[in-house]
């Protein structure tokens, strides 16, 4: 219990360092600085101050998961924020219809407005509320178990690279361009491609580990025959997506016996700088076919 000292022999009223109009008799027992009530934080002995809670916090040794990310206690908050932020733009989509329009990719457009290699994930079909619905409850049940493991950053990073290799796969699976039925002038649009990756990453780094992916194996079959049971989905993406997760997670599990940040992060650049040479490969192909063709 803190005991107020004694008064100054000087006569000056002591006063908290952060709010000097506030007289404060009570002293930080690291620091001995007065130390208002709303400064005040509990401690074993008296009180501390909030600049000495923040320093023991900063000296506090940080405990890392296996792939280098530090442990936080609470929810995924990435995770949640990505299901929010799809779930408005869905909603956008319903009240505005041009907005599909703008964000869905379509690989003739890709190459002027790249930006639709990203924003597609976070569109779905307006009329088929089952498609943001499954999307959404992979991506939940993913999330947990993917960020705390990888740090909210790097899945953040590694999620949007999933859907980048989910247009790109279908990109580089679409027909010919100089065929104008093929589906290299279909937009596409939803969060599949991004998910196959999760499913990807999960299976591998729980592979990896020596854990049971069972019941997720099961939940990626019912995702994979989906393109079967239903037409007008692109598999193409589903593919991309999942061979860009397992790659990322390759690149993950080689290098986390190091436990560092760093080295996750080059796995993530090493993977953005492959998947944007994809690209820029199939529009040069495309190109090369355009020019020779006449």
């Amino acid at each position: 219990m803190s005991q107020p000292h004694p008064p100054d022999p000087s006569g000056v009223v002591p006063a908290c360092p952060r709010h000097p109009g506030r007289e404060s008799r009570i002293r930080c027992q690291r620091c001995a600085r007065p130390v208002c009530p709303e400064c005040q934080r509990p401690a074993a002995v008296g009180v501390h101050c909030l600049d000495c809670v923040a320093e023991a916090e900063r000296a506090r040794p940080r405990t890392r998961s296996v792939f280098g990310a530090v442990v936080r206690p609470g929810r995924p908050l990435v995770t949640y924020s990505l299901v929010g932020v799809s779930v408005a733009v869905y909603v956008l989509q319903l009240v505005a219809p041009g907005v599909t329009r703008m964000g869905a990719f379509m690989p003739a457009l890709g190459y002027y407005e790249p930006w639709r290699f990203l924003t597609a994930a976070f569109l779905h079909a307006p009329g088929q509320p089952m498609h943001i619905l499954f999307n959404m409850f992979c991506l939940w049940q993913l999330g947990q178990i993917l960020e705390p493991a990888v740090g909210r950053a790097r899945f953040l990073a590694a999620y949007l690279l999933c859907a980048l290799g989910g247009s790109v796969g279908f990109m580089w699976i679409s027909a010919a361009a100089a065929d104008p039925s093929s589906t290299w002038f279909v937009s596409t649009v939803g969060a599949s491609g991004a998910v196959f990756g999760l499913f990807g990453m999960v299976l591998l780094m729980i592979r990896q580990l020596g854990g049971s992916a069972r019941s997720l194996t099961i939940l990626l079959l019912l995702n994979a025959a989906l393109p079967v049971l239903v037409p007008g989905i692109a598999w193409q993406a589903h593919l991309g997506g999942f061979l860009a997760g397992a790659l990322i997670a390759g690149g993950l599990i080689a290098t986390r016996t190091r436990r560092s940040p760093l080295a996750g992060w080059l796995v993530l650049a090493a993977a953005a700088v492959l998947l944007g040479g994809i690209a820029v490969a199939k529009y040069l192909l495309v190109l090369s076919e355009a020019m020779a063709a006449g």
